[in-house]
């Protein structure tokens, strides 16, 4: 039976952790495994619920700018598909299925079979980048070219998200601030400032297309990411915040907070979020 009562992304998500707990077995505890792993590697993941028809229950999905990968229980294996693993690097040699194709690549994980964590999640955050830069290519394609403007373009990815290049400093923060489209920029200059504020020696990055926040040798402590109707403020230890951040990950020690359009920022209770995190140990990819 369809979740449709739960809003946005938590209907998919109970069906996951439904499909998961329906298992009872070893696929069951690989599934719950590797999904743990894929909200480690990205915070900003978004689960999806596809395919279901009368013949299918459905196939959990994990997207960010389009499908990373699905993740298929079968009798002897769990199948993990990556849309576009073709044409990301697998130094550790992963992959071990759909090996013939042109795009798709996959992992199939037998009952005991370990996986290298680090290299998997290294494997999700190459899968995004190469997500997020099809996205771009196809929408530059189609943008107009007379008339254009001569000042540099930002591409908006999924839910407007701006495309910023990997790089470390205020910079490229600012720039993707700046093209954080509508009420989110207001929204986006004023967390900046705030966590500046607070955090007076706080390291700047953008990385994922995603501005990151953190203290030097001790790793990050947040970020934020633009989707179509809200701002995601993520705490990377969040769970040690108190009060907590409403919002549950599925990746450990995460919360965060949802702001949408019309929201009023509690801007007190940010900045006593902000102070806790920076000083905890940070997150480090």
């Amino acid at each position: 039976m369809k979740s449709t009562s739960l809003p946005n992304g938590e209907a998919a998500s109970a069906n996951i952790t439904r499909r998961i707990q329906e298992l009872g077995d070893w696929r069951g505890e690989t599934l719950a495994y590797v999904r743990h792993l894929i909200h480690d590697a990205d915070p900003n993941i978004q689960e999806e619920w596809k395919w279901e028809k009368p013949t299918s229950p459905g196939v959990p999905v994990w997207s960010h700018d389009g499908i990373v990968c699905t993740g298929e229980a079968y009798k002897q294996v769990v199948k993990l598909t990556f849309t576009r693993g073709a044409s990301v690097e697998d130094a550790n040699k992963l992959f071990n299925s759909s090996l013939e194709g042109n795009t798709r690549r996959a992992i199939d994980l037998s009952e005991g079979e370990k996986i290298n964590d680090a290299a998997f999640k290294q494997l999700i955050r190459a899968a995004v980048e190469a997500n997020s830069a099809a996205l771009a290519r196809r929408r530059a394609s189609t943008r107009a070219k007379p008339g254009a403007s001569h000042a540099k373009a930002v591409n908006l990815l999924s839910g407007g998200n701006p495309q910023i290049a990997k790089a470390d400093g205020d910079a490229p923060v600012q720039e993707y601030i700046a093209s954080m489209p509508g009420w989110k920029s207001d929204l986006g200059k004023r967390l900046d400032a705030l966590i500046v504020r607070n955090v007076p020696n706080v390291r700047k990055a953008v990385k994922w297309n995603s501005p990151f926040y953190g203290i030097e040798g001790d790793g990050w402590f947040l970020s934020f990411h633009v989707f179509t109707r809200y701002v995601k403020v993520t705490f990377f230890r969040g769970t040690s915040l108190r009060p907590l951040p409403p919002g549950a990950s599925k990746s450990e020690g995460t919360r965060y907070v949802d702001i949408r359009e019309g929201d009023t920022l509690d801007e007190a209770q940010m900045a006593t979020w902000v102070k806790q995190a920076a000083a905890l140990p940070g997150w480090i990819p």
